[in-house]
């Protein structure tokens, strides 16, 4: 006999222990004339994968961005996006008098010999691109340690933030859970009650089976009919299936009150309810216990595809 009506943990109206793989998150600052932008960016993977885009120069941040995502979580796909601008660092000009001496001299070559081209002006030759340049100040290695420091700072923030906003939609993730875990409980309520009334049908079709094979076989031995029947008995027996899945559902309901990186474990047990549900349906003797091994299947199905996107 199965005890289902043994379940009756209630159920968590939010877990926010349990973290979704997708999540985004932006975070912004500035520093000593550059403004920057982190964009955090992750979705469900098998193991942990970090991507890194950076602007030329700054490459190295890409070390301390992987270890430091690594630390904070352990699944996913995460894309890193860095982007900075400078902002106040080229207010300063210099004249590349190089290049303006060979356009003055270039000038003076056209026009020897050849009155009609105008001399040239200051003006004219100021705004030819190149002339005028503007002077970046070279940054200084505490400058730069400081900068980079704080960049670093910011990439902490943002990944807290996805953090957050993983834990926010695991919260959600964990109602839907829960919900689809009542329903394959009822389920397997209703496969329980069928199965009870199976007895009855099963010895109706155990006698029209032995009358056939002692139409076919008048000598057959009794201990013949008896493994026959027993063979039946067994191949309709249910039983041992729904308290498997009971077992199975009340891991499923401890994992999730548990929290934490549950994924795999979880993900692990929808192989279970499947393994079960598929023996249920091949086992049933009748249309209803069919349709019920079914609509398990199904949700099981729908179960492990939330379950696919836990950390």
């Amino acid at each position: 006999m199965c005890y289902l009506g043994r379940m009756v943990k209630k159920k968590s109206k939010s877990n926010p222990s349990i973290a979704s793989m997708t999540g985004f998150a932006r975070c912004s600052g500035s520093s000593d004339g550059y403004s920057w932008n982190w964009e955090a960016k992750s979705v469900n993977g098998k193991g942990l994968d970090v991507r890194c885009r950076l602007p030329q120069g700054f490459e190295e941040i890409d070390v301390e961005a992987r270890n430091a995502t690594g630390k904070a979580f352990k699944r996913g796909n995460f894309n890193l996006v860095l982007t900075v601008q400078e902002t106040s660092r080229q207010s300063q000009y210099q004249v590349n008098r190089a290049l303006l001496d060979q356009l003055v001299e270039t000038a003076s070559e056209i026009r020897a010999g050849n009155d009609e081209f105008d001399k040239p002006s200051l003006d004219g030759l100021l705004a030819v691109r190149g002339v005028i340049e503007p002077v970046t100040e070279a940054d200084d290695e505490e400058e730069r340690r400081a900068r980079k420091n704080e960049m670093l700072t910011g990439l902490k923030e943002v990944l807290t933030s996805l953090g957050q906003n993983r834990l926010e939609e695991g919260a959600r993730m964990a109602e839907v859970l829960f919900e689809q875990l009542d329903t394959i409980i009822g389920l397997c309520r209703q496969a329980e009650k069928l199965a009870e009334l199976q007895p009855d049908n099963i010895r109706q079709k155990l006698k029209e089976q032995i009358a056939e094979l002692l139409e076919s076989t008048p000598s057959l031995p009794e201990e013949r009919l008896a493994q026959e029947a027993a063979v039946l008995m067994t191949k309709a027996d249910v039983r041992e299936e729904l308290d498997r899945l009971q077992a199975h559902i009340e891991a499923a309901r401890d994992l999730m009150e548990e929290g934490g990186v549950i994924g795999r474990r979880l993900d692990f047990l929808c192989q279970e309810f499947n393994r079960e549900a598929n023996t249920l349906c091949s086992k049933a003797a009748d249309v209803g216990l069919s349709k019920i091994g079914l609509e398990l299947k199904a949700v099981i199905e729908q179960y492990r595809e939330q379950v696919q996107n836990i950390e």
